[in-house]
């Protein structure tokens, strides 16, 4: 990674294909990021053992750990750090498995290189200034604890990636409340993502699948239709 005073983050790039690699290695240089690589899953590892990042930018499509585990145990080992994968798949559930194993962000081929280094900017402001919530945060079994990074439902924890608390804190902040769909995309990723309902739908429901006892009819995290979503107690509202 190259020593900079002042630069757009340090971001490891990890793969499998060299030209690939370079490629992006030149191009993201040129924009201004500081800039290390890997061409596997199990040495981006390594690397990130020996130097801070403040993001990871990951093909999920590698041999050997494979993207998906790479990521797991990246956020395992690294649960602060932004992680972006980058995919040929568009499916829906292929999304699903990414943010699931921990990614905060997918960029799907074929990518803009502009496209790509607006997600990398938002990825790294999101690591460096998360959301500003400071109190903990209580509603109905849920409690959000901001210094911590951390949320219980009825006392257990639930495992959220840098984004998704990014998220859910900021609906919890404004429980009973609807928010509309480019306030919560502006806020969580940046004034790029203004416009991308489904790529906030696909946070949304991974969300679910987190907090609610049955996804597919919350009760919690509630869609509030042609405008955004709103976190709900059920039990305070009739």
């Amino acid at each position: 990674m190259d020593k900079q005073d002042k630069h757009e983050g340090a971001v490891l790039l990890v793969e499998d294909d060299r030209s690939i690699r370079r490629g992006l290695f030149a191009t993201l240089s040129a924009m201004g990021f500081a800039l290390g690589e890997a061409e596997s899953g199990e040495e981006a590892l390594l690397k990130l053992h020996v130097l801070p990042y403040d993001a990871v930018l990951m093909d999920l499509n590698m041999p050997g750990m494979g993207g998906i585990e790479a990521c797991r145990r990246v956020r395992k080992e690294y649960p602060h750090i932004s992680i972006l994968v980058v995919t040929v798949r568009d499916r829906e559930e292929d999304k699903i498995e990414a943010l699931d194993a921990g990614a905060d962000d997918f960029v799907t081929k074929p990518f803009k290189m502009g496209e790509l280094a607006a997600r990398i900017r938002s990825a790294v402001r999101r690591q460096r200034t998360p959301v500003a919530i400071e109190k903990v945060i209580n509603v109905g079994v849920f409690s959000l604890i901001p210094d911590r990074r951390l949320l219980k439902k009825s006392g257990e924890e639930i495992k959220l990636t840098p984004t998704e608390f990014d998220l859910l804190s900021y609906l919890m902040a404004h429980a009973g409340h609807p928010i509309m769909h480019s306030k919560l995309l502006s806020t969580v990723w940046g004034p790029a993502y203004g416009d991308e309902r489904e790529y906030l739908r696909t946070f949304i429901l991974q969300l679910r699948r987190k907090i609610e006892d049955d996804p597919s009819n919350p009760v919690y995290l509630k869609t509030v239709n042609y405008l955004g979503y709103l976190f709900s107690d059920p039990d305070t509202t009739s």
